[in-house]
């Protein structure tokens, strides 16, 4: 185990241990000064601080190299959410190897997606949203070394209240629980030369691919689904230095034909022969 995965579950340990110190310290007369229940959380940001300090966090990118071009991740007419084209790290954090994420949403026609509402409906099903059940291919020829198919697709998030609820609790919650909890239901693509694609949030059942299976690009390889620390169905699609998201570091890449497409531009991914039409 690398030292920044120690770091990492030293971290949530701690945050842990801190809020049950909470609770047992509102519920029960411990007898002693209500501070040192913040002791395990100043110590679980020391542990972090001090692992970058030494060039051992996850949370900062690698030195800057070159982007990895690879084919598109989808087929079709969609639109790019939170995109390193704009600013990086994208999704503001470097943590979980996102420093060069993308969300990609569908667009099958303008009015398609439903519009973030700020009250009502405070949630949707995810039949609602175009990007539901579409197809997620292989951006290269690759192996697979992670494929986790287990959670449920929650409702979406597209209102003020479920989006506070995300951000403030739920976020939260995956946090601590660790990096499988927020990016869902995934796969990770081995492409070679030190470089792994992550395909996350995609659908429960949806899985087509085992770990250790070679696949070729433009394979089928899941559906877009809802699981995870996810606001509406969509695919995050990242590449990073490593398959465990929680000490990978960033990787840049650009869609063959496509480039990286700016925050909410449209665009068109071609379907190739081994796609279906």
């Amino acid at each position: 185990m690398s030292a920044r995965k120690i770091a990492k579950i030293a971290y949530r340990l701690l945050q842990l241990t801190f809020i049950g110190l909470v609770i047992a310290h509102v519920s029960l007369d411990l007898g002693y000064p209500w501070w040192w229940n913040f002791l395990p959380l100043v110590l679980s940001y020391g542990i972090l601080m001090a692992a970058h300090r030494w060039g051992g966090a996850p949370d900062s990118p690698r030195a800057a190299r070159e982007p990895v071009e690879v084919a598109p991740p989808v087929a079709g007419r969609w639109s790019a959410l939170n995109s390193p084209a704009d600013r990086t790290p994208s999704h503001g954090t470097h943590a979980y190897g996102q420093t060069f994420a993308i969300d990609v949403v569908a667009e099958p026609e303008p009015g398609a997606r439903p519009k973030f509402r700020w009250l009502w409906p405070l949630v949707r099903r995810n039949s609602a949203f175009p990007a539901y059940g579409a197809p997620l291919f292989a951006v290269a020829d690759a192996t697979v070394v992670r494929a986790v198919d287990s959670q449920r697709d929650h409702l979406s998030r597209t209102s003020l209240p479920a989006l506070l609820y995300l951000m403030i609790l739920e976020a939260s919650v995956r946090d601590l629980a660790g990096a499988k909890w927020v990016v869902g239901n995934h796969v990770v693509l081995d492409l070679g030369n030190g470089a792994f694609a992550i395909y996350a949030h995609l659908r429960r059942g949806s899985l087509t691919v085992r770990e250790g299976d070679r696949v070729t690009a433009g394979q089928t390889l899941a559906h877009c689904g809802n699981s995870g620390n996810s606001t509406e169905p969509h695919l995050h699609f990242q590449l990073m230095d490593g398959p465990d998201p929680d000490t990978a570091r960033g990787i840049p890449f650009t869609w063959r034909g496509i480039g990286v497409p700016r925050n909410n531009e449209i665009f068109e991914a071609p379907t190739t022969e081994s796609q279906p039409a």
